[in-house]
């Protein structure tokens, strides 16, 4: 995948979130170039949720700053889209497949002003993206988690924003949905489009993501996945949690060498 090399996307500059006066992420400085996709990695407890929450606006930070294609995000909030964890929402309420996709277009219509035909082909055509158009009448109430993940991503692509930030967006769900998933996101990056995504399955860190934020409540490497995806760099940001580096010994092998794959 091509990265493009004009100014920054995203940049984050000496960012510092706490809770109760205790910092849980401290002097996080990155850049993020255009048409990427871009993985959060980090262990448990290591700020990837926070980091996102905190560029988008929905947590304060204690210091610091983030600008989006080169403005504070109250400027160009139309230009992005925020995909949160799944069990952040109340999947029992009473509303339809095509009615939660529809709510990506309210940034584009106005919160209190009726989504048009135009807004429902687009819609529906987000829907067909994602493979779940024959779904459009159904409760999400009656969806599987994989389906949910789906309507989600569906949603977000209504938003046509430019660039997309995505909390565990692979979790819980089937693996003919995650590689349905990972299509989409590799189109969408071929289209100009960037897209961040907080991630913990170390396996496949090298071929969903052409970028890496490793983090550990402070920023441990950020750059091109195959600089910062080094056994160097992991043991940094994971120390002597061997039972998940272990996940990523043959990985690592593999790089060293690639012979041994034969």
């Amino acid at each position: 995948m091509i990265v493009h090399t004009q100014q920054p996307v995203l940049e984050v500059h000496d960012l510092t979130v706490s809770y109760s006066r205790k910092p849980v992420l401290w002097g996080v400085d990155f850049t993020l170039p255009t048409g990427c996709i871009a993985g959060i990695v980090g262990p448990n407890g290591a700020g990837k949720s926070t980091l996102l929450k905190s560029i988008m606006g929905l947590i304060p930070l204690s210091s610091g700053y983030v600008k989006l294609f080169d403005r504070p995000l109250e400027e160009v909030r139309h230009r992005v889209s925020y995909v949160p964890q799944r069990e952040s929402v109340d999947w029992d309420f009473p509303v339809s497949v095509l009615d939660v996709v529809l709510m990506g277009r309210y940034g584009k219509v106005g919160l209190f002003r009726n989504t048009g035909t135009r807004d429902s082909a687009i819609a529906l055509d987000c829907l067909d993206k994602v493979g779940m158009s024959a779904f459009a009448k159904r409760q999400i109430s009656q969806l599987s988690g994989g389906q949910q993940q789906r309507v989600f991503l569906a949603r977000a692509l209504a938003q046509e924003a430019d660039i997309y930030f995505m909390d565990e967006p692979f979790a819980g769900v089937d693996a003919a949905t995650e590689q349905a998933i990972i299509k989409l996101l590799r189109e969408m990056a071929s289209a100009n489009k960037t897209i961040v995504v907080v991630h913990h399955d170390l396996q496949s860190v090298r071929a969903y993501f052409d970028w890496l934020i490793l983090l550990n409540m402070h920023l441990v490497a950020a750059g091109p996945t195959d600089q910062v995806f080094t056994e160097e760099m992991m043991q940094q940001a994971y120390g002597g949690r061997l039972s998940l580096l272990s996940q990523v010994g043959d990985v690592m092998e593999k790089r060293a060498f690639p012979s041994r794959e034969h």
